[in-house]
């Protein structure tokens, strides 16, 4: 199958397949006799193990590890376990900066009165407080 077909099989679009061929994610393609990339069954799976992976916010350098982890039939699935644990913990951590975001603004939002008037502390708080209105700088 081509680009297209593999790409829409996969998930993977073909821009972003091209890139992981380029930078050694994938194996490159093999090449039909007019040049262009050949897929088979076996590399659609490989993309959509790596779509799964970056749709669960692994890195590409991770994504790279467990796809060697994942060919590896003699690996240990506590390499495999460990990664998991490693990235819920990323995503604990995103979740907690984002929660601490999320409660400055519902804060912010709250001392705002919203209406016609020019006062606003949710720009005062971007501004910092030290920071000068900007009519008198």
């Amino acid at each position: 199958m081509n680009i297209g077909e593999a790409a829409e099989r996969s998930g993977v679009p073909a821009k972003t397949i091209r890139y992981y061929e380029s930078i050694g994610l994938i194996a490159p393609a093999e090449r039909s006799a007019g040049g262009y990339r050949v897929y088979d069954a076996r590399e659609v799976e490989t993309l959509r193990f790596v779509q799964r992976a970056r749709s669960l916010g692994f890195s590409i350098e991770q994504v790279g590890e467990l796809l060697a982890l994942w060919r590896d039939r003699s690996r240990a699935s506590a390499d495999v376990k460990a990664m998991a644990s490693a990235q819920v913990a990323a995503i604990d951590r995103k979740i907690a900066e984002l929660q601490g975001m999320r409660d400055t603004l519902e804060h912010l939002m709250t001392r705002c009165h919203g209406d016609a008037r020019p006062d606003c502390p949710i720009l005062e708080d971007l501004a910092g407080a030290e920071a000068a209105p900007a009519e008198e700088r």
